[in-house]
């Protein structure tokens, strides 16, 4: 236990005087999670809703693939990722491996599949009638989509901070496809494990804090708003 006690003052203390490495991590964990979310938003939306429209065996077969892929391993996909990138890999010429793209592109598989699932259900869940009445009133297929988008936006906010939460807590990708290069790969959840185990408890507890701050405020909005979208 008193391990723990000395190792919160040292956290408190790092975090007060902003501990480059602590910041430097934390800065990385994210920029790099929210362009990778926000690279899979922009390409999940629109399949998402697409989706469903969709009523068919094709559709429900890549709805069930999705919603299969949201709880594939990281480290799955960390391994792939190595796969691709590395010199002998399809895209090993891109020279993205153990760079922080490396990690964008890891996340972006992570996260894609949960927008596409997630946001799949908050439009398929809409009434008929708000697409029918965008098409009554003349709206074209981006008006209506929009349409669409705006009356799930709660659905939508709920895929979108899902897939965040997933991404910035992930450890498996960030490892392999990054390298926990300090100053260039490294994040906090990297930075903590390898902090704990050249024993500094401190720099290690003070990261783990960031991060926990980081997906609680996730986790709180999310709830926030499935409590608002079931009421």
């Amino acid at each position: 236990m008193e391990l723990i006690w000395e190792g919160l003052r040292e956290a408190v203390r790092m975090m007060a005087q902003r501990d480059p490495l602590v910041m430097d991590a934390a800065w990385r964990s994210l920029w790099v999670s929210s362009t990778a979310v926000g690279l899979a938003t922009a390409a999940g939306l629109p399949i998402g809703t697409l989706l469903a429209g969709r009523g068919g065996m094709a559709a429900r077969a890549v709805i069930v693939a999705m919603r299969t892929a949201m709880a594939v391993p990281t480290v799955f996909v960390g391994v792939v990722c190595f796969a691709l990138f590395s010199r002998r890999g399809p895209l090993g010429g891109l020279e993205l491996l153990y760079t922080p793209w490396a990690i964008v592109a890891g996340e972006f598989l992570l996260a894609w599949p949960i927008v596409v699932a997630i946001s799949h259900g908050a439009v398929a869940s809409l009434d008929p009638r708000v697409e029918e009445t965008a098409r009554v009133l003349g709206a074209g297929p981006l008006r209506r989509w929009l349409t669409q988008l705006s009356e799930a936006r709660t659905g939508v906010a709920l895929a979108v901070l899902t897939a965040f939460a997933r991404c910035v807590t992930e450890l498996g990708i960030a490892v392999i496809v990054g390298g926990n290069i300090k100053y260039r790969t490294r994040t906090l959840s990297t930075a903590t494990a390898l902090e704990t185990s050249r024993g500094d408890f401190g720099r290690a507890l003070a990261m783990g804090v960031i991060l926990l701050a980081i997906a609680l405020a996730a986790a709180v909005t999310i709830g926030r708003l499935s409590r608002s979208r079931s009421g």
